[in-house]
């Protein structure tokens, strides 16, 4: 098969020149007008993009979304009521605040979110995270009394309380900010820095904290509250040592609790198929719950722990103590990536299920509202729940009209129910929990699918795990990113380098040691890189460059200036010499000078490149997405040094991005133009060969003896 490129050899400079390139790098004055420029179908796309509620809401179809919407909203606002109050437990505030943070944020996201399907409310690792600010800055030793009537030290719960709320308040209301300055600033990228190994590893962690802080309301026991480093550890030792001291009936209705949970979500995930609306199996437990504990007063006979008194009614709107805002501010901004993290995750999987777009950006400014306006409402920070979603999207939800409709009915609860269930033992929120965790404690499975797929991955996984179990969660997300960026620097520091060869009678190029049938083009090295080129990296470049074609640069140019060196040493002597013995013959050295001078013999060094050596380099640069000031460096250098020994160097297949960085870079000048840069591999060979073809009919007119007539 013959194989033929229909056209001329193209560098760089004759593609743009023949595309008629664009210049992109307008004047900032102009970029400045071009931003602030205002006009009517700008103004309109800028408000629905801010507000899309705008946009969705007047062309909503009653007749096909209507019904489905109120079934999942009803569906969710039941599961809001159990979990709101479990929840409240975890960030150590009372469960009414649980519901308030079911309300006010769902609401606030109804008009600013973009995902149709995520159920905002409560989520059990945010809320654990809570917890730890709550309990660290109100700790219940600020709050000990002493009890005259009984000699005995007692909490005051009611203070410790309101402290732990406004302290919830004031971080809830600061993730808030920081997200909606994330968002204005187009920071929704930053989620890419959390991968999913990250992600779920840190998730998983997470949940083994939630599940620890909740055995004292399992077992009936006060432990001390540990912060910092190695906090889960201790806790764990301080609950076993106070295991003799379990509340039995409490352990009873946990244990109770958590069977009829399992057994009753296994029959769930049973009639699933069968049934378009799930069984509300936690509110019937809390419901059950609620009336026998009542009617068996398990509080006063068995000192079984019950939420108590729940206000009814809405509270009023506080700012949050600003003189809090400064010991919270790490732990806000630790919630707000956690909260955006896992809620553009979950958004992106419905959006890509049912073909719309969730705008991250805008993500980021809806859940920084609902925070820092929750916030003002005394509510706790609060993100997306897996099972909720999956119910209100299952359930027949196709708008966030069910998330306001779940919404509204957390308010009539909130109004008129919530009183009754003061009675509710706190032991069966722990169960309700401790029963949600379990797909969160799945994801261990994750380490068996990758360590098949990716090592380095699996090990993002294991090290988030640990970090985020062995540190508090702020600190293990913290770390964790440090170490899954490592790794992204560890894979680019040792990338693939590959030596490419043609495939026959055809354009591509492959790596030589993956391919059988892929020749080496003669006199043409053909070098890649599987990783972008830039300071991390540059050294091992050109040290891997050497050892895939053979050639020691270092060794060759030192030898070339020591030979250089030593010619001229020895034209020097011999010059020297030859002027000592004309004075010793009295030769007048000014007629001398007008003489022809005599041939010396001297070292010459040998022009002409070693024939074991390729004729020219093509550096193919495809996988390079961007080059920083030592890359440009680097690649200059390797064209220089190579040139020395007669090789000639040049770039292929270079992204415009990459061909930018080298103008910007000073590669360019009098002598390296853009004929040096091919917009493939092939053009880059074709020239190179062509260039070979040329010097070798140069050097055969050369050898041709003269004619004498």
């Amino acid at each position: 098969m013959d194989y033929r490129v229909q056209r001329e050899i193209l560098d760089e400079g004759e593609v743009e020149e023949l595309g008629q390139k664009f210049d992109h790098h307008l004047p900032f004055s102009e970029r400045v007008k071009k931003s602030v420029r205002c006009s009517g179908p700008r103004l309109k796309k800028t408000l629905f993009s801010t507000i899309p509620i705008l946009s969705w809401l007047p062309r909503y179809p009653i007749k096909e979304n209507a019904v489905g919407d109120l079934i999942s909203g009803i569906s969710v606002g039941i599961m809001q009521l159990p979990q709101g109050m479990a929840y409240a437990l975890l960030a150590s505030v009372p469960p009414i605040f649980g519901l308030y943070s079911s309300f006010y944020p769902v609401l606030i996201y109804f008009i600013f979110g973009t995902s149709k399907h995520i159920s905002l409310g409560t989520y059990a690792v945010m809320s654990v995270m809570i917890g730890g600010v709550t309990e660290r800055l109100a700790p219940d030793s600020d709050f000990m009394t002493w009890d005259n009537v009984t000699n005995a030290s007692l909490i005051d719960t009611v203070a410790r309380d309101a402290e732990r709320v406004r302290v919830a308040a004031a971080v809830t209301f600061m993730s808030g900010i920081f997200q909606i300055l994330l968002g204005v600033v187009q920071f929704g990228f930053v989620v890419t820095y959390l991968s999913e190994p990250l992600v779920r590893g840190y998730t998983t962690a997470a949940a083994i904290h939630v599940i620890v802080s909740q055995l004292k309301y399992s077992f009936g026991i006060s432990p001390d509250r540990y912060s910092g480093p190695l906090s889960l550890i201790y806790t764990v030792i301080e609950i076993c040592y106070l295991l003799p001291k379990t509340n039995i009936g409490t352990l009873v209705v946990t244990l109770v609790a958590i069977v009829g949970l399992f057994l009753a979500k296994e029959l769930n995930a049973y009639l699933s198929k069968k049934i378009p609306v799930p069984i509300p199996t936690e509110l019937i437990a809390i419901i059950i719950a609620t009336i026998v504990s009542w009617q068996v007063n398990l509080s006063e006979k068995y000192g079984i722990d019950v939420v108590g008194e729940i206000p009814s009614g809405l509270q009023p709107p506080v700012f949050p103590d600003v003189n809090l805002f400064g010991s919270v501010i790490g732990d806000a901004f630790a919630l707000s990536v956690v909260g955006y993290g896992i809620a553009i995750s979950l958004g992106r999987i419905f959006a890509l299920k049912y073909g719309y777009k969730v705008d991250s950006n805008q993500e980021l400014v809806a859940l920084g509202l609902s925070n820092s306006i929750g916030g003002i409402f005394q509510c706790f920070a609060i993100s997306c729940s897996m099972s909720r979603s999956l119910v209100q999207e299952s359930s027949g939800g196709k708008t966030q009209v069910a998330g306001a409709l779940s919404a509204v009915v957390i308010l009539f609860i909130t109004l008129w129910i919530g009183t009754l269930f003061e009675d509710l033992p706190k032991a069966v929120l722990a169960a309700i929990i401790h029963v949600n965790l379990q797909g969160m404690l799945k994801q261990f499975m994750d380490i068996g699918s990758l360590w098949k797929s990716s090592k380095i991955d699996m090990l993002v996984w294991i090290a988030t795990f640990l970090l985020t179990l062995l540190l508090n969660p702020d600190l293990g997300l913290a770390a964790s990113i440090a170490f899954s960026m490592l790794t992204v620097i560890f894979r680019t520091q040792l990338p693939k380098y590959s030596i490419l060869g043609q495939v026959q009678n055809t354009d591509i190029y492959k790596p030589l040691d993956s391919y059988s049938e892929v020749n080496q083009v003669p006199g043409i090295l053909i070098f890649r890189s599987s990783a972008t080129l830039y300071f991390a990296n540059a050294e091992m470049y050109q040290e891997a460059l050497g050892k895939k074609s053979g050639i020691d640069i270092t060794k060759i140019l030192s030898a070339k200036k020591k030979l250089e060196a030593k010619r001229q040493r020895h034209e020097k002597k011999v010059a020297k010499k030859a002027k000592k013995e004309l004075k010793s013959n009295g030769v007048n050295m000014e007629q001398h000078d007008n003489e022809e001078p005599r041939e010396i013999a001297v070292i010459h060094v040998d022009p002409e490149p070693d024939p074991s050596l390729p004729q020219a380099i093509i550096l193919d640069l495809s996988p390079v997405n961007f080059l920083d000031t030592v890359g440009v460096k680097t690649l200059r250098n390797i064209r220089r040094d190579y040139g020395e020994i007669g090789i000639e160097v040049v770039l292929a297949a270079c992204q415009p991005g990459v061909v930018n960085n080298l103008e910007a870079g000073g590669f360019f000048n009098e002598k390296v133009t853009k004929s040096c840069l091919f917009s493939t591999i092939h053009d880059a060979v074709l020239h190179c060969q062509s260039a070979r073809s040329r010097r070798q009919k140069e050097d055969s007119d050369e050898e041709l003896p003269a004619t004498h007539f």
